[in-house]
């Protein structure tokens, strides 16, 4: 599963790249026939980068909670199972101590 997911993310890297490319090209011939300020231009450009970089941060919350469901179907503790168990335990722990004392 984890290598269909490298694939993915590999192939939507190598999209968004190739669109920053063109997007960029773009802009740059607007720019040179006065469509465009340079200005105007890195505006387009840092809007089409914030974009993906919250997409990107979309895609890595959908990816975390897809992983944890499927860890949850197959039975798996999460980290945070696991830190609960702790806590229960050294709770326990604690109680054992005190009833030793007495």
């Amino acid at each position: 599963m984890s290598d269909i997911l490298k694939k993915g993310f590999l192939l939507g890297l190598g999209a968004a790249i190739s669109g920053k490319e063109k997007l960029d090209t773009k802009l740059q011939e607007m720019v040179e026939k006065n469509e465009l300020t340079q200005e105007q231009a890195r505006t387009v450009m840092r809007n089409f980068i914030d974009k993906g970089e919250m997409k990107t941060d979309e895609w890595n919350t959908k990816q975390y909670e897809q992983t944890q469901q499927v860890a949850k179907d197959l039975g798996l503790a999460t980290k945070e199972d696991i830190n609960e168990l702790r806590a229960r335990l050294s709770d326990v722990e604690s109680r054992l101590n005190e009833q030793e004392q007495l």
